[in-house]
């Protein structure tokens, strides 16, 4: 009895594989709770892929800790599907991206993954903003109060008024992961009820909102984006992906500015 096992080539065909229409990379926090499941949710059209690595910190949230994923960002962007062309690559901070600064970000998504176009929360915060047309934001975070007054500031310095800001006091992404989602509804709802409010941002991707947004809209009458929710949206557009997606709110019936 020949016990030599009996291996036969066989043809294949290769196709485009999962991501024949766009590649979107996501480099990912390491305390990131949520970011990942939203994309998920939302992610769903044929030959769309979403590609994630996570990126070391501290699940305190800090100027110190925020600042410190600076030197990872770039070998973490690398490490996606090497050889492979992305078309976008999302890096999925909110805060620290606004305190390296988004060009400075944008350097280091550059550095690992040249071909890709680059991303922020706070990137496709202000694309989201712009697509509204609305300059008066109110603003809901789960950040502490330095972060708070940064986060701010970047607004006011790049054209935009925050007439309300509210936020949660968490200063540890682990707890801010499980606020509630009628809580973020509740401040959410606070904070658009004043009238000088055009639109409500949620900052923070560990923040649960993307699949309340429609709803939320509804009730509060006016437009409403997060950290998550802006960021998947503006992937998506950059990668080529325009078409509405229904049952997110008004935003993903948008084209990006």
């Amino acid at each position: 009895m020949n016990n030599r096992a009996n291996i036969l080539s066989m043809p294949c065909v290769l196709d485009e594989g999962i991501a024949s229409r766009a590649r979107i990379g996501l480099v990912v926090l390491a305390s990131d709770h949520t970011v990942e499941y939203e994309f998920r949710q939302v992610v769903t059209m044929p030959g769309v892929a979403v590609y994630q690595t996570r990126i070391p910190n501290s699940p305190k949230i800090t100027t110190d800790s925020l600042r410190a994923m600076e030197t990872d960002i770039a070998d973490q962007a690398a490490v996606i599907l090497p050889g492979i062309e992305l078309d976008v690559l999302a890096y999925g901070c909110t805060s620290a991206s606004i305190v390296l600064g988004e060009d400075r970000v944008f350097e280091l998504i550059k550095e690992g993954r040249p071909e890709a176009r680059p991303t922020t929360p706070v990137t496709a915060a202000f694309a989201a903003f712009r697509a509204f047309q609305s300059r008066r934001i109110g603003v809901v975070t789960p950040y502490g109060e330095d972060i708070n007054r940064t986060v701010r500031q970047y607004f006011i310095d790049n054209g935009l008024q925050v007439p309300v800001f509210g936020s949660f006091n968490q200063t540890d992404d682990n707890q801010a992961a499980r606020i509630s989602t009628d809580s973020i509804r509740d401040a959410i709802m606070s904070v658009g009820s004043h009238s000088e409010v055009e639109t409500v941002f949620l900052s923070c991707t560990s923040l649960r909102l993307t699949d309340r947004v429609d709803d939320i809209e509804s009730q509060l009458g006016k437009p409403v984006t997060s950290s998550n929710h802006a960021l998947i949206w503006h992937a998506l557009r950059l990668a080529g992906v325009s078409e509405p997606i229904d049952g997110y709110g008004s935003l993903y019936r948008l084209p990006t500015h």
